[in-house]
């Protein structure tokens, strides 16, 4: 295993980490900006190095000042937890070019998956099912116009290099497409410095059904079954539970098990995940996540595997600690983002936690990195932390969350947690009827109402 561990990340991802690790016997290093002085990873890890002024350009995503840190602690390798430096390639090429372990997949691996129509073309040559689409980037409106009437209306215009709904723009018909691919392009470039875009078939009413991989990187790989992500706001998601509503046993490992063949044919190395709408019975890819979700806990709770120690097994070139047949799946789980957020217009709401208890009991799990006391810095994501819920069944799943929910006390900030609070009494939610629009859908219809 690792003499010592960097985590390259902050908030409750790198409290998620820093445990696993400190299960596991490795002694860890934090990072962390002048904001994060106080930040709970900071104060639980055995080392701890400043790498800068609050902005992430010049903190987490600072790859000279994290490359000084590995240097100054003497870590062996590190863990980017998710987002900021979680799927640079570039980063992963540096940390081994000084004989760090990048605790994830291969560099070139990130790459190909981080392409968005080269990770399309590399899903259709694997076996996985695609969204009917462009072969590539469109060039221009008569290529666009051209692919439009072969797959139907309406269709979805997405940035090769994009994420979050940025550079993604739908057209009903003929007549709108050239303005969806201006706007599309120019969204694109301005985000992230690339203008390419591609078509898809839009999908009326799917759902985000994605299946958790892990692989060996020698060709042995597993799934770890499905997690649905369907309401989201804005494509963000906001809810996750594992197993979906909407999928039989036949369908989950129909899907899991071509993903998993996928996996071992690539040579998969570490954490992954690959994410589909999924539609009357349909599976189309969307998108390969080369690290670990933030919704990872439904996951380990019907599992009972810890994700973090597995990928530290496999960067350590320990093999996985489990064959497939050996994955057992017991009961459901529910995952709520708790956010810093006005509940009505999601506006973040930073400040100083003045007061703050945790939900417990059976079946409850919280991943956060604040406490009473704490202030929430203005300059990063708004997450609090992650309600988990399990249960048997889902039914009881339900009713355990609400427990919760009534439970949780965060004040000083304005929180997320009354969103929650209707949600899981609404018919829909409780029936786990919903799509990928649904969540938009009912907040204006609150907004209207209000």
């Amino acid at each position: 295993m690792f003499k010592k561990v960097l985590i390259a990340n902050r908030g409750e991802i790198a409290l998620r980490v820093l445990r696993a690790c400190k299960e596991l016997g490795i002694p860890t290093v934090a990072v962390h900006s002048t904001a994060d002085n106080a930040a709970m990873h900071v104060r639980l890890a055995d080392e701890s190095v400043c790498i800068g002024p609050p902005p992430a350009r010049d903190s987490y995503l600072n790859i000279p000042q994290i490359l000084a840190a590995c240097e100054i602690s003497g870590a062996d390798a590190v863990h980017p937890g998710y987002g900021f430096l979680s799927e640079n390639a570039r980063f992963a090429d540096i940390l081994e070019a000084h004989n760090i372990t990048f605790i994830g997949p291969r560099a070139d691996t990130i790459r190909t998956m981080g392409d968005k129509i080269e990770a399309k073309r590399t899903a259709q040559r694997l076996g996985i099912p695609v969204v009917p689409g462009s072969a590539g980037a469109v060039t221009d409106d008569g290529e666009a116009l051209k692919v439009a009437a072969e797959i139907g209306y309406p269709v979805l215009v997405k940035a090769s290099a994009g994420g979050g709904g940025r550079g993604m723009k739908v057209a009903l018909s003929a007549a709108e497409l050239p303005l969806a691919l201006a706007t599309a392009r120019s969204e694109a470039a301005a985000a992230f410095g690339d203008d390419a875009v591609y078509m898809e078939k839009y999908l009326a009413k799917p759902r985000h059904i994605e299946v958790q991989v892990f692989g060996d990187g020698e060709g042995n790989a597993i799934h770890l079954g499905e997690r649905d992500c369907s309401l989201q706001r804005r494509h963000q998601k906001v809810w996750e539970e594992a197993r979906s509503p909407a999928l039989n046993d036949e369908q989950r490992e129909r899907i899991g098990e071509i993903c998993a063949k996928a996996m071992r044919e690539m040579k998969y190395r570490g954490a992954g995940t690959i994410e589909f709408l999924y539609e009357n019975g349909e599976f189309y890819f969307i998108e390969m996540n080369t690290r670990l979700q933030v919704e990872h806990p439904v996951t380990e709770a019907i599992t009972g595997l810890d994700l973090v120690h597995e990928q530290l097994r496999v960067a350590a070139g320990q093999g996985l600690s489990l064959t497939q047949s050996q994955v057992v799946f017991s009961g459901h789980a529910i995952e709520c983002r708790i956010n810093a957020e006005d509940p009505r217009t999601f506006a973040p709401s930073p400040g100083q936690i003045s007061y703050y208890h945790a939900p417990g009991g059976l079946g409850i799990r919280i991943d956060s990195g604040v406490y009473q006391g704490y202030s929430i810095p203005p300059f990063y994501d708004s997450l609090i932390g992650k309600l988990i819920v399990h249960g048997r069944t889902r039914n009881e799943c339900l009713m355990r969350l609400r427990r919760a929910l009534d439970e949780i006390i965060v004040d000083g900030v304005k929180t997320t947690l009354p969103l929650f609070q209707n949600l899981i009494e609404n018919p829909d939610i409780q029936n786990g009827d919903y799509d990928i629009h649904w969540l938009e859908k009912y907040l204006e219809s609150a907004n209207a109402a209000a």
